[in-house]
């Protein structure tokens, strides 16, 4: 049987005619990232510049993606590398490792994307016992060579070979203890010497070969180390961390080596054409004399500002200040440089746009366009939501020295301090007093919520990203950290033990870190941000006391608001919350869950509606709500004029509004043995029961309610009509939306808006007052989106509830599987990311695509929205901008993330008209 295999790609072991792999610094340029590498495409570029930049070669992604797919290189690279090698060594005029004039190079690592410090470099490849000499009589200096020599036996011997780095700074630092030293550049020639011939002996006795000698041989085993590395555990960890593909692989670059440590009047250097932490313009970075590369990394030894070269080599200093901003008006970014001066001779050795905090990004994005290098368009990719969370949420003092006690999962970004107490009641009576407080619970349920807004912050040992905890903490901003197992829980106690034993009583103030989720014992110092005070209308740009920051995130939140067709609302259930997201730039409710208005001192109404056994005593339960529920949407429609308010009807299980089933059989079975009156529980306890279900999330709920228990729903719908009639009535402009939750078929939907036509009609002509009342559903079941063109001839709009949808769809337990194997799913790379922080686009996204598309088939004014939690995601947000979806909606406190993420959709989207 023959193979049939593509004639384009590599196999092991094969040359493919037109395939290149290895490129000259003169072949590539800026934009073959995808080929060259970060690194290897922008040394091209400087080298086109014209900026002295030492010769070398490049090998490609392709060369190392073939080696890590196969375990063997492509046939061609030997060849090809050798071709080059030859290039290098006549244009240097001298070969590799030569005895009495050696070339030596550099192999670095350089991936597409940045990974600073995740995979391997080698210096001084060349270098051998006996070309050590030779380089000694070419410069002149005995130290300088086996200085450079001991680098290379240390760099090889740890990355290429594997032996542990610790041997070698060990017996470095006893050669500067026997010398009375304490920096290695006091060692002489001959104590390096010394120090190359143990560290040659460590080699040997780690490894069991000696170090080797032919510089090809170290060349190619240098390359090679480059290609494992990039599956070492850090580079795939950093790949994790920042969402890098991980099918990537990494170029390599041969680069012929110039020297920082031959005197005083050699050295080595990193700049940055302004400030990556603030985004300020200025001379930024550092400079070391007599050093090479890695030891101003490593902080071996103290730098000095970058600004001290102009007194110690003022020419060197004059050049490179005009080459990095001829970089930076080239790349229109900010430019991250690395620099060596060989006896007063300036050499580039790398750019690359750099990396910055979330504050000089948004600084340094308003500041090119007030220069004219990019345009508003631009300036919206050079930021991202991430980054504009970051700047919204208070955070600790990261310089704190207080004890760190757990760790858990960073569910709503934050800094909170506060007495710890273990239950809502606690919490609210605390926080009466005055005191601050954090509710520390197993996990979170409704009945907690009181307490939850009552805490700075929130803290469970149980539950992820999407728990009820994290849920609602980030639609109320506050600070949360979930899933903390190795904290120890014990609310009947009022107390937590943590590892190492200690226990935290209740009182005892501790602190969490909602970013990193860090949990730590005692109070640490937290720095507000000035962000959130712009978007609550405290603080205003233009103001005295608006800083650069808030000038800048509100210039590009305009920027953002120009450019998006998305439009972004909110998950809000009452005026408060819908008050705030108005003021965060909320163009409307879509999502306000009926659910949360029966808690509180509603709750027993709910228990008697529960419990009722006659058609009367249910009426008379619903009877005492409607006003309740009337009030309600009076207030959020009046805090939401003139904007769109959906209100999702009843969605939740019944036996959510219960008791816990084992607290009642315990009041039970305490009465009966008191033999004290307990018919109230007994009736409770009987409900429980009967409403008991395996699986409630696909029990008893939703639309189901609606249908099963005669006039839950038009009650609702009652209450959100005379609520619309009053507020016209107030000259106001409520604009009301009533959306069907967990609808499965498009009859279950038209039997619950058969009735809800008729009670509008009803409340029309009872008040004289013409509402326009759209109807719609959420599509939170994959049955709703395979059947979405039929459930759109009863249906006015579509939410994609995207949080059901992917639990559904994967058959996930959202409350459970990230506790238990999401961790280790992650780490296998099955997922990316959770697929309930960021759409899964192949499944879930797939069918919310092809839903959109078949309702609007049937009817074409749709409108189409999605109100999960995926709504406020950066990277969800703009696959809703592409599947054409008119809004999205999520919690208040991540409004600023979607509305900035709409923007950047808008401007970088190949297209957004799927109507």
């Amino acid at each position: 049987m023959s193979e049939n295999k593509d004639p384009h790609v590599t196999q092991p072991g094969q040359s493919v005619e037109g395939v290149k792999f290895v490129y000259d610094f003169t072949e590539g340029n800026k934009d073959l990232k995808d080929l060259l590498g970060g690194k290897g495409a922008n040394l091209a570029e400087m080298t086109n510049l014209g900026f002295p930049v030492p010769p070398g070669f490049t090998i490609t992604t392709e060369a190392c993606k073939t080696y890590l797919d196969s375990g063997e290189e492509p046939a061609a690279l030997r060849d090809e590398v050798s071709a080059h090698l030859d290039a290098l060594e006549a244009k240097m005029g001298k070969k590799l490792g030569q005895a009495d004039n050696p070339l030596l190079v550099s192999v670095r690592s350089g991936a597409k994307f940045s990974m600073p410090g995740m995979m391997d470099t080698v210096l001084n490849i060349g270098l051998s016992d006996k070309s050590v000499q030779g380089l000694a009589r070419q410069a002149g200096d005995d130290r300088f060579a086996w200085d450079s020599y001991r680098r290379l036996i240390q760099m090889f011997g740890k990355t290429v070979l594997g032996v542990d780095g610790d041997l070698f700074e060990e017996a470095l630092e006893k050669a500067k203890e026997a010398k009375k030293v304490t920096v290695d550049t006091e060692l002489e020639a001959a104590d390096l010497k010394k120090l190359v011939t143990r560290f040659k002996k460590i080699v040997k006795t780690e490894t069991g070969r000696d170090f080797p000698q032919d510089p090809r041989e170290q060349m190619d085993l240098a390359i090679r180390a480059v290609f494992d590395s990039w599956n070492g555990d850090r580079a795939k960890l950093y790949r994790r961390q920042e969402r890098i593909p991980h099918d990537l692989g990494t170029a390599v670059n041969v680069c012929s080596m110039v020297f920082g440590n031959l005197g005083p009047d050699s050295g080595t250097g990193v700049a940055f054409t302004r400030d990556p932490a603030s985004g300020h313009q200025g001379v930024y970075g550092d400079y070391l004399q007599n050093a090479q590369g890695e030891d101003v990394v490593a902080g071996i030894r103290n730098t000095v500002p970058l600004a001290d070269l102009e007194k110690i080599d003022k020419r060197s200093y004059d050049q490179l200040m005009q080459i990095m901003e001829t970089l930076e008006n080239h790349y229109k970014d900010l430019c991250d440089i690395e620099f060596t001066i060989e006896r007063g001779q300036l050499w580039m050795l790398q750019t690359r746009v750099g990396k910055r905090t979330a504050g000089a990004a948004f600084r340094i994005a308003t500041q090119l366009v007030d220069q004219g290098l990019i345009d508003e368009a631009e300036a919206l990719t050079r930021v991202n939501g991430a980054q504009l969370a970051q700047l919204m949420f208070p955070r600790f003092d990261e310089n704190t020295k207080v004890a760190q006690v757990g760790r858990g999962i960073a569910a709503s970004p934050g800094a909170a301090v506060g007495k710890a107490v273990f239950d809502s009641y606690t919490a609210v009576k605390w926080s009466r007093s005055g005191e601050k407080v954090i509710l520390i619970r197993r996990e979170t349920n409704p009945d907690d919520l009181d307490g939850m807004i009552a805490a700075e912050g929130i803290l469970t040992s149980r539950g992820g990203k999407t728990s009820h905890a994290a849920v609602v903490a980030r639609g109320m901003g506050k600070t949360c950290v979930c899933g903390a197992e190795e904290l120890e829980v014990d609310t009947k106690r009022r107390r937590m033990t943590v590892p190492g034993g200690h226990v935290v009583e209740e009182g005892d103030v501790i602190s969490i870190d909602g970013s990193s989720g860090k949990v730590y014992l005692g109070e640490v110092p937290v720095v507000p941000s000035p962000v959130v005070e712009y978007f609550e209308g405290r603080m205003h740009p233009g103001a005295d006391d608006a800083d650069e920051l808030v000038e800048a995130v509100h210039r590009m939140m305009s920027f953002a608001d120009r450019k998006r067709r998305l439009r972004v609302r909110a998950n809000a259930d009452n005026a408060e919350d819908a008050l705030r997201a108005r003021r965060f730039g909320a163009q409307g409710i879509g999502l306000c869950r009926t659910e949360h208005m029966f808690l509180g001192d509603r709750r027993e109404l709910v228990e008697r509606l529960i419990l009722a056994d006659t058609e009367a005593e249910r009426e008379e339960s619903l009877k005492e709500l409607l006003p309740l529920q009337k009030q309600d949407f009076v207030e959020l429609f009046e805090a939401m004029d003139g904007l769109p308010v959906t209100v999702r009807l009843l969605d939740p299980p019944l036996h959510e509004f219960l008791p816990d089933i084992t607290e009642l059989s315990v009041r039970v079975a305490l009465a009966e043995s008191r033999q004290e009156p307990h018919e109230n529980e007994l009736r409770l306890l009987q409900a429980v029961h009967r409403l008991h279900e395996q699986n409630p999330m696909l029990g008893l709920r939703g639309v189901r309610l609606g249908l099963v228990i005669p006039g839950l729903f038009t009650m609702q719908v009652r209450a959100i009509a005379e609520a619309a009639a009053e507020r016209k009535g107030a000259k106001g402009d409520p604009r009301a939306e009533i959306m069907i939750p967990l609808v499965g078929t498009v009859q279950e939907l038209e039997i619950v808006r058969d009735e809800a036509d008729k009670v509008i009609a009803e409340v029309q002509e009872a008040t004289g007052t013409e509402l326009k009342l759209s109807i719609g559903t959420m599509i939170e079941l994959p049955r709703a989106a395979l059947t979405a063109g039929q459930i759109a001839e009863a249906a006015e709009f579509f939410s994609f509830g995207t949080n059901d949808l992917t639990q559904t769809v994967w058959g996930f337990s959202r409350d459970d599987v990230e506790a238990s194997f999401f961790t280790a799913y992650l780490e296998k790379g099955i997922f990316g990311v959770s697929p309930f922080e960021t759409i899964d686009k192949d499944g879930v996204g797939s069918l919310v695509k092809s839903a959109a598309k078949a309702g609007r088939e049937t009817r074409p004014d749709l409108k189409l929205g999605v109100c999960g939690e995926h709504g406020g995601d950066p990277e969800s947000v703009h696959f809703f901008h592409e599947v054409g979806l008119d809004y999205v909606s999520c919690s208040p406190f991540r409004i600023p993330v979607a509305r900035l993420e709409a923007g950047r959709a808008a401007v970088t989207s190949k297209g957004s008209d799927h109507r």
